[in-house]
C-alpha cells in the first residue's frame, strides 16, 4: 500500500515539474500560500454576492444556493492555495529556493 501511495505521489509531482512547478513562486503565490482561508473567502464572498445581486426578478432569489455556491468555489480556492503551500515546502526541502 505504501510503495502504492508513493508511487502516486511521483507521478503527481512529475506532472507538477512538467507543469513548471519548480520555479520560484510569485508575490501573490506566497501571499496565497500564507492566507489559504484568506484567499478562499477572498473569492467566495464575491462570488456570493454576485450570485444575489444577478438573480432575475421574475425568479425568487434563492440565497441558500449563492451561499452554498460561494462556499464551495471558495473551498477549491482554499484548497488550491493548501497545494501551493505543499509546493513551495518541497522547493524549500529540495534546495530550489529559499523562502524569501
Amino acid at each position: 500500500m505504501a510503495n502504492w501511495r508513493r508511487s502516486l505521489a511521483d507521478a503527481f509531482w512529475a506532472w507538477d515539474k512538467s507543469l513548471g512547478g519548480q520555479r520560484r513562486p510569485t508575490t501573490i503565490q506566497k501571499w496565497v500560500a500564507r492566507h489559504p482561508i484568506g484567499s478562499g473567502l477572498c473569492v467566495a464572498v464575491p462570488a456570493t454576492l454576485v450570485l444575489l445581486l444577478l438573480s432575475r426578478e421574475d425568479e425568487p432569489r434563492d440565497p441558500l444556493f449563492a451561499v452554498i455556491f460561494g462556499l464551495l468555489l471558495g473551498l477549491v480556492f482554499g484548497l488550491t492555495a493548501v497545494s501551493e503551500r505543499l509546493r513551495q515546502r518541497r522547493l524549500k526541502r529540495l534546495g530550489i529556493w529559499n523562502g524569501s
